[in-house]
């Protein structure tokens, strides 16, 4: 495994980190959890992601549990607060109240003293920013927070939160976690430019396209047992990557990897740490083996005659 700094902090992230979404506390129990989580420890990982909605709660509680045995000095540890965690008013958003609320809960649900990386799951209309910034300094003064990162955010409200924290002289944010992949890369855009220039990290989230990209769906049918045969659960999520444009684009990205050696998974993580503004892709896992497939990516480098192949075939 190699590893990157986080934006312009001092965190040093595996290129490749394990995520929770949609697996821990659905399809992944708390042994196989267990399992994953030692697995991916042991071949390097050191960057493992949740949030407080995942399972409603489970998650947390499940790779906290999963981590706890082991040296807290050694892997850094990231969940987020947005999204609603009951019905009430008070009981979703980045409020101050919500904040801090759902901070404290989710401590008690990892079983941990602090958190590495907080993060602001989605922007929110409803609350100041300078309410989010100043309640998020505030975990991070009482030690209960290290770093702060968003996710999901525009070029914009990146920006403004970076120059509003610097004018309260408050902690920046020094990550975003966006969906990116070869199918999707909005934020080539302009966040990945706005955020070079600001020192902020890219944590990307499915690197892999829900699996569409492992090349397992390239014969039209989804796999038994894949998320892409689950439309009513964790397929639900994946519409648009399973396109029948998309589906082709696959078929003809196989042969490159081929070529390059690689297998599908391999060659669609290295592409997406082409970035150097990528701090690391977060992958999820059913099993332990597939974090080998994963893991190796890590280091690799696609050739410049490589990249253009692939360009041509996304474009």
């Amino acid at each position: 495994m190699e590893y990157r700094r986080l934006g312009r902090s001092g965190l040093k992230l595996g290129e490749v980190g394990l995520g929770s979404w949609l697996t821990v506390g659905h399809a992944v129990d708390e042994q196989a959890t267990t399992e994953i989580v030692r697995k991916a420890y042991e071949l390097g990982v050191n960057f493992f992601d949740t949030a407080n909605v995942y399972a409603a709660g489970r998650a947390e509680q499940l790779v906290g549990q999963a981590l706890r045995e082991l040296p807290r000095d050694t892997y850094v540890l990231a969940t987020k607060v947005f999204f609603p965690m009951g019905e009430k008013p008070n009981q979703s958003g980045l409020s101050r109240k919500h904040i801090h609320e759902q901070a404290h809960a989710s401590l008690k649900r990892l079983g941990a003293d602090y958190i590495d990386l907080y993060q602001a799951h989605r922007y929110d209309n409803d609350a100041p920013l300078d309410e989010v910034l100043r309640a998020f300094d505030d975990l991070v003064r009482a030690g209960k927070v290290l770093y702060v990162g968003v996710s999901m955010w525009t070029a914009n409200q990146i920006m403004q939160a970076h120059a509003l924290a610097e004018q309260m002289n408050l902690n920046k944010i020094v990550s975003n976690q966006p969906a990116y992949n070869m199918l999707h890369r909005d934020i080539e855009k302009d966040v990945i430019s706005t955020c070079e220039s600001l020192g902020v990290g890219q944590l990307a989230y499915s690197p892999l396209a829900q699996g569409v990209l492992t090349g397992k769906y390239s014969g039209g049918a989804a796999p038994t047992g894949s998320r892409g045969a689950d439309p009513k659960g964790e397929g639900m999520f994946m519409g648009r990557y399973l396109r029948k444009e998309n589906i082709q684009r696959v078929q003809r990205l196989q042969a490159v990897a081929a070529d390059l050696g690689m297998t599908m998974a391999q060659m669609a993580l290295t592409w997406c740490l082409r970035q150097k503004n990528v701090s690391s892709v977060i992958c999820g896992a059913k099993r332990p083996q597939q974090l080998e497939e994963n893991v190796a990516a890590s280091g690799k480098t696609i050739p410049e005659d490589a990249l253009q192949r692939i360009e041509d075939i996304l474009t």
